[in-house]
């Protein structure tokens, strides 16, 4: 049974019978023949069938909540048994928000030094896609925003306020300034991260709030970007301050980056790890939940 909900959350994730019989690593027919089972078992049926997935039926739907709920709680209980005969161990799979990933590392790091025995796999994800792995169970947990869109029923641990600024290259004509309120930004040409991004959505919010209606000429999923082209001269960028650091470190004084703090208002948003909302969770998870919340006392989030 627990093999079977393993494939039917697979074909609802993947949406495609032959993509989640490669997931599952099982032939396609296999996987089909394992949901028909499952089908006859419980005495509904759970997919709309056609030539391809045609999606859940109301019944699969419920099936799917449950599922989740029993598949975790089996993977919680294999991983106590196995702490319990092995001390702290397996591997961890962390997904983390991209204005967050200079943060990580003052999580993961102490942690992976306290639990050698631990492997931490950490992907660079969207709030959205953190949520959709969280329920999926492709993930133990999630660096992301706490309170600017819904999460749902999760566990979570503040961590850090993000606070904004002006991202510029050290001869530009503000980057002498001790402050940029956020109407000032009309005139700018910026490169900002793509609308995908929680941060984007938070950063647009901000500016039509101060009466700013701008076109970033340059859009990218990923800082790097966005700070090469800051760097190249002629665009200017919007991002938290943690994030930033980074890149200011070791800096020349006659060339290189300033990050200006954006200010009226000097605008900031939680960020935090998210689990699912499960008792008890995986050791391992328990393990990095409690080091979230050490960082957040002394970051003095809590």
């Amino acid at each position: 049974m627990i093999e079977k909900l393993e494939m039917f959350i697979a074909l609802a994730r993947e949406q495609h019978f032959g993509r989640a019989a490669e997931a599952c690593r099982v032939t396609q027919p296999s996987l089909s023949a394992a949901i028909k089972q499952l089908e006859e078992q419980l005495g509904v049926v759970l997919v709309h069938r056609g030539s391809r997935f045609q999606g859940l039926t109301p019944e699969g739907q419920r099936v799917l909540d449950w599922a989740r709920q029993i598949v975790g709680d089996v993977r919680t209980m294999k991983e106590e048994m196995r702490t319990a005969r092995q001390g702290l161990s397996g591997n961890l799979r962390l997904a983390v928000i991209p204005t967050a990933l200079t943060l990580v590392s003052d999580l993961t790091a102490d942690f992976a030094r306290a639990h050698p025995n631990v492997r931490l796999t950490i992907w660079s994800r969207t709030s959205g896609e953190i949520l959709s792995m969280l329920d999926n169970l492709q993930i133990d947990a999630g660096l992301t925003y706490l309170d600017n869109e819904p999460l749902g029923r999760v566990t979570t641990v503040p961590i850090h306020a993000e606070r904004y600024v002006l991202m510029l290259r050290r001869d530009h004509p503000l980057a002498s300034r001790a402050q940029v309120k956020w109407a000032e930004l009309a005139e700018l040409p910026l490169c900002l991260l793509t609308p995908d991004m929680q941060n984007r959505r938070i950063i647009n919010t901000h500016l039509s709030t101060a009466g700013v209606e701008t076109q970033p000429q340059i859009e990218a999923s990923s800082l790097i970007v966005l700070i090469s082209h800051v760097m190249s001269g002629g665009w200017a960028s919007i991002l938290p301050q943690k994030s930033t650091e980074i890149f200011l470190q070791n800096e020349s004084p006659d060339g290189g980056l300033v990050a200006v703090p954006l200010v009226s208002p000097e605008a900031s948003h939680r960020i935090g790890l998210i689990a699912p909302h499960r008792e008890p969770h995986a050791p391992v998870l328990t393990a990095l939940l409690d080091s979230a919340m050490s960082l957040s006392e002394r970051l003095g989030q809590r």
